[in-house]
């Protein structure tokens, strides 16, 4: 993520596809991921799969502080776009953190 920088805040999420419904939760991720740069507080937002496992995703997301993220994350857009990718889920994490270092 070229917006990379130390003190920002990082949401890191792991994502369960449903086995054969890869490409449209892509697609419908893609689709929301517009609701997330647009907020000015987000420095990034990256959408990758697994190396290992066929229907795990990981999901970068950084802002400029934690409130930011915790705001956007309660608004009707992300809940909207949440509700959106619901069916193609079995599961997954949430991690938070602050960047401490970047090389």
């Amino acid at each position: 993520m070229a917006a990379e920088r130390v003190g920002a805040f990082r949401v890191l999420l792991t994502v369960q596809v449903k086995p054969g419904m890869e490409p449209d939760f892509e697609r419908v991720w893609a689709e929301g991921s517009k609701e997330v740069t647009a907020q000015s507080a987000n420095l990034g937002h990256t959408l990758a799969r697994s190396a290992r496992e066929e229907s795990v995703y990981y999901v970068a997301s950084d802002w400029t502080d934690k409130d930011s993220f915790l705001a956007f994350e309660s608004s009707p857009e992300h809940i909207a776009h949440r509700e959106k990718l619901h069916p193609y889920r079995t599961g997954g994490s949430l991690a938070m953190m602050h960047l401490v270092e970047v090389a």
